[in-house]
């Protein structure tokens, strides 16, 4: 899950969303299990749910991501709460955008 509190950007929300979800895992094992010889061989596809999908800079989201090769598929989802709108911070409205993430890590095998 990520947030946007302030700003109301949604391609944070993503990102961050993305971000919480891989670092709290690990693939230890996965180059030698696998007979991987370079992480970027792996498939990572990731699935991000939020309010507004249009919005959704993806290229951004998958900046995030360290190696792989990548996919992002963006739907409609997440939540949007009622915040408190602060000028000073860029607000637009008094909305939080959360966003929802998944994550599937592929190995192709013969």
């Amino acid at each position: 899950m990520g947030v946007d509190q302030h700003g109301q950007e949604l391609t944070v929300a993503a990102a961050r969303a993305l971000r919480n979800g891989i670092a709290h895992n690990a693939l230890l094992g996965i180059m030698e299990i696998a007979g991987l010889q370079d992480p970027n061989e792996m498939i990572v596809e990731v699935k991000v749910a939020v309010p507004y999908p249009e919005q959704v800079r993806e290229a951004e989201v998958l900046a995030v991501l360290p190696c792989g090769k990548k996919t992002l598929t963006v739907e409609a989802g997440g939540m949007v709460v009622d915040g408190l709108a602060i000028p000073s911070l860029n607000d637009k409205n008094h909305e939080m955008l959360i966003a929802v993430a998944a994550v599937t890590v592929l190995v192709e095998t013969e």
